[in-house]
């Protein structure tokens, strides 16, 4: 599981390891009981957008209008089935109504008014948009809405720390100080189906409506059983540019099948993809971020070109291991 990867300060690390910790035992503790990956993915990500530090569900980051708006996706690898919704304001644990649009809905991406009329007739239970918002991002909010006022009445063509008003966002990434953070899990269980999700809250200041990468299928999230499961975090419109999470799964097929180097090479390889696919992002489209995997065997890889990531993962031998 990742909770983002932002220059993490040193005051919130231990809070970001701790929510980590949690993600981590709830899905484990589906998992080591026989459970499914699809359970454990769900109850992983519902710690982290129950948890404020992290920028997806309660805490997350206000848009231009100082509203909060979810994004969130889940995919099953064994049957190439997703669930997605975006732009969502009354979903207190979007990963939750993704499933929902997955298992029960004809289409694979619901997004605002509309997703949340769907979870209505799912028999989910709407929350006030407000009760999304944490005191610590109604205060940065209130602090970029009055450099935007500053800028526009002295005719001032900068930016400030917080804002992209005067540069579009596919141009120039956000500053790494202000969390771009999204969280996600990936799991395979007992009967090897596996299982990726991606949750968010988006960018900060974000324009009313912004999409990212996080619910987009092959960009903040893939699953393939032939290949493996991936959640990305970081600067979405980047990411989506090459396509991130697919580009490391077809990594995993390709390498895979072509693997014959001995037990150390194919241990190692997640861990290659996932370092190559944040090399790509940094070259190819000047990207900051990283991303979680498990490959077809269920070994974990990791990576980020960040300061900072926050993400745990379940080692082979049943320990946590956690880093931020």
């Amino acid at each position: 599981m990742h909770g983002g990867a932002w220059n993490i300060p040193n005051e919130a690390i231990e809070a970001c390891r701790s929510g980590c910790w949690r993600a981590l035992e709830a899905g484990w503790e589906v998992l080591k009981n026989g459970g499914e990956a699809l359970d454990a993915v769900e109850a992983a990500v519902v710690v982290l957008e129950d948890d404020p530090i992290f920028d997806a569900g309660t805490g997350s980051h206000l848009n231009r209008d100082g509203r909060v708006q979810l994004d969130a996706i889940v995919m099953d690898g064994r049957t190439l089935r997703a669930g997605a919704v975006a732009a969502v304001e009354r979903i207190r644990n979007p990963i939750r109504l993704a499933r929902r649009v997955m298992i029960s809905g004809e289409h694979i991406l619901l997004v605002g008014a509309g997703a949340e009329q769907f979870a209505m007739e799912q028999g989910m239970e709407l929350c006030a948009p407000e009760e999304l918002v944490v005191p610590r991002e109604r205060e940065l909010w209130q602090r970029a809405r009055s450099n935007r006022l500053t800028n526009r009445a002295t005719g001032s063509l900068g930016r400030s720390q917080h804002s992209d008003d005067d540069v579009p966002c596919n141009l120039a990434p956000p500053s790494s100080d202000v969390s771009t953070g999204t969280v996600g899990a990936v799991a395979m269980d007992s009967r090897g189906s596996l299982v990726a999700g991606t949750s968010t809250g988006g960018t900060f200041d974000k324009w009313p409506g912004r999409v990212g990468d996080s619910p987009l299928i092959g960009c903040g999230c893939y699953a393939d059983l032939e290949g493996g499961g991936v959640s990305c975090t970081g600067w979405g419109e980047a990411i989506m540019k090459v396509v991130l999470a697919k580009s490391a799964v077809d990594m995993l097929r390709n390498d895979s099948r072509g693997a014959g180097q001995g037990p150390a090479a194919e241990e190692a390889l997640p861990q290659k993809v996932a370092r190559e696919c944040v090399r790509l992002l940094a070259e190819r489209v000047q990207g900051t971020g990283g991303l979680i995997l498990l490959d077809r065997q269920g070994r974990p890889g990791f990576a980020f070109n960040t300061p900072r990531m926050a993400f745990g993962y379940v080692a082979a031998d049943g320990t946590f291991v956690v880093s931020a």
